[in-house]
């Protein structure tokens, strides 16, 4: 994911402030200068929807310690409690679903469905996961000891405070509220910051939050803040004392957020995207993948960190596999994203477009064919499918963030395997093969955060799963129980367990004594050195 800065608009000159003719004989009042703004555009069609401030430093630190504040009596909530206030938030957007869906699509570009089944539902459903489960996911948990047996331990969960959340432009609500809904599920307050490209979505959610808590009193509208301005509002969130950054976008922005936050030693989460592969064996089921490879492909116009990037097909079937996509794709209505009928909708960002215009030129300069695609008209990119590609071609090894999809023919699997491996990404990677099992034993061979089998896209709508990436695709994981645990401080508490009676000192204590260290050394030889007890303890599970 690539989101970067759009301009802003200056603010207008202060007009003159002397009379023509007639020298200024002190210093004028300055005209007052409205705050500078970003105005966002439909992608689609170029129409103005709204605009937001840049915020400054300043603005961001004085949302952050709000935030703090709301976050104390938010955090000693028990998680049960927090669970019931976040249902009032999600049956509020569900109540205004057409709406948001709509205001998504205009903004972002996507068509109207996917706006709906790809950006609202899925965190829809996180909320609904995590109400039924969160209270059992971070409920103290027991340790067993093995050793000291008069001792026990267990872990506790504990917010970590305030939560810092930097959103992506192609999913504008599902990535940066889903990560923000986790957090508070946590107990934690947090600070959304969306993309510049698509913040409006954000500040509408923000609009509903508030008259939420009107009617639920565990909430308050300081809990969710959202700051708005370029990359700088960014960098200022992860300086601004929060305790943890979720970030989502490219990898050279993820580095410096990384590098940020670890100079003030707070976590991060980083999902840096992918040029994601697909394996396709000669067993397959041709239709049901061509139009897997289709939609994985194509979705979001190719604007998706998980998108089907590059098909390694067994050569034996490259010819009809690719020929029956072509015919899919190029069946695809391309168009208005608010029409029911349109399947692909506008590129989102500008600058994407001329990504992945370069990355097709030296495709085919290379001597990749294009089959179908490949047509720009304003933000409109036709879905291009091509063949004849070579792995190691930059198709292959850069991310275009664009409707490109290349096919690469194998002689052999292991071939397969290691030009899927030849990346230093590592988000998704696709098996799809007529033998589940055997595909299940490719994907478990692929260097990819989660890898699908037979499918596409769908594991980030599972909240249940890991979203995390390998090599340079990310740090840290979201979604899971591992996920929402990660949002809190996972803290331990060891005791003296009641039915041991109480002794005045341990016997590894001072005084140390020639006779003490004789002890252990019969201890460790008794216990660890393979002898009797260490085979009995071995047998025992300890």
């Amino acid at each position: 994911m690539q989101p970067a800065a759009a301009s802003s608009r200056p603010p207008d000159p202060l007009p003159n402030s002397t009379i023509a003719g007639v020298p200024e004989l002190a210093p004028a009042a300055p005209e007052p200068i409205a705050p500078a703004t970003l105005r966002i555009h439909a992608p689609a069609n170029g129409a103005f929807l709204g605009e937001v401030p840049i915020d400054s430093e300043a603005v961001v630190r004085e949302r952050v310690a709000r935030a703090r504040t709301a976050q104390g009596a938010w955090g000693r909530l028990s998680v049960r409690e927090r669970c019931r206030a976040l249902r009032a938030v999600r049956v509020a957007i569900a109540g205004r679903i057409e709406e948001f869906a709509e205001a998504v699509a205009q903004e972002n570009g996507k068509p109207l469905q996917e706006a709906l089944t790809h950006d609202l539902m899925p965190p829809l459903d996180l909320v609904a996961y995590y109400e039924s489960r969160a209270p059992d996911i971070l409920a103290p948990e027991r340790i067993p000891l093995h050793f000291v047996v008069n001792r026990a331990s267990y872990l506790h969960c504990v917010p970590r405070g305030v939560v810092g959340v930097i959103g992506p432009w192609n999913f504008p609500f599902s990535i940066p509220f889903g990560d923000a809904f986790m957090a508070l599920f946590a107990g934690n307050a947090v600070v959304v910051k969306p993309s510049e490209v698509t913040p409006l979505i954000a500040v509408r959610f923000k609009a509903l939050w508030d008259e939420v808590c009107r009617s639920e009193p565990r909430l308050t509208p300081d809990l969710l803040q959202i700051v708005t301005g370029t990359g700088a509002a960014g960098a200022a969130l992860c300086r601004s004392g929060v305790n943890c950054i979720m970030f989502t976008g490219s990898v050279p922005t993820g580095r410096k957020v990384a590098v940020a936050c670890a100079e003030q030693l707070i976590p991060a989460v980083l999902e840096l995207g992918g040029i994601n592969p697909a394996i396709v064996t000669a067993d397959v089921d041709i239709e049901r993948t061509a139009h897997a490879l289709a939609w994985g492909g194509f979705a979001n116009s190719g604007q998706v960190c998980a998108s089907v990037s590059r098909v390694y097909v067994d050569r034996r079937i490259e010819a009809p596999l690719t020929e029956r996509v072509v015919q899919i794709v190029s069946a695809l209505r391309q168009g208005d994203p608010l029409a029911h009928d349109t399947d692909i909708g506008a590129m989102t960002f500008q600058p994407q477009i001329g990504i992945g215009k370069a990355i097709l030129d030296d495709t085919v300069r290379r001597g990749g064919r294009v089959r179908c695609g490949g047509e720009i008209d304003g933000r409109f990119f036709r879905p291009t499918v091509i063949d004849q590609v070579q792995h190691g071609w930059p198709i292959t090894q850069d991310e275009s963030f664009s409707p490109l999809l290349a096919f690469v023919p194998y002689d052999d699997l292991e071939q397969a395997v290691r030009w899927a491996n030849d990346s230093d990404k590592g988000l998704m990677a696709y098996v799809y093969s007529g033998d589940e099992a055997a595909g299940r034993k490719i994907a478990e061979r692929l260097e990819a955060g989660t890898a699908m089998v037979n499918n596409a896209l769908e594991t980030h709508a599972m909240p249940g799963t890991p979203w995390q990436g390998v090599k340079t695709s990310g740090l840290g994981e979201v979604h899971s129980h591992k996920g929402l645990r990660d949002l809190c401080q996972v803290r331990h508490v060891n005791y003296r367990r009641g039915w041991v009676p109480w002794v005045s000192r341990e016997l590894w204590w001072y005084p140390y004594s020639k006779k003490g260290y004789e002890f252990w050394i019969r201890v460790i030889r008794t216990m660890w050195g393979g002898g009797m007890v260490d085979r009995i303890l071995r047998v025992l599970g300890r």
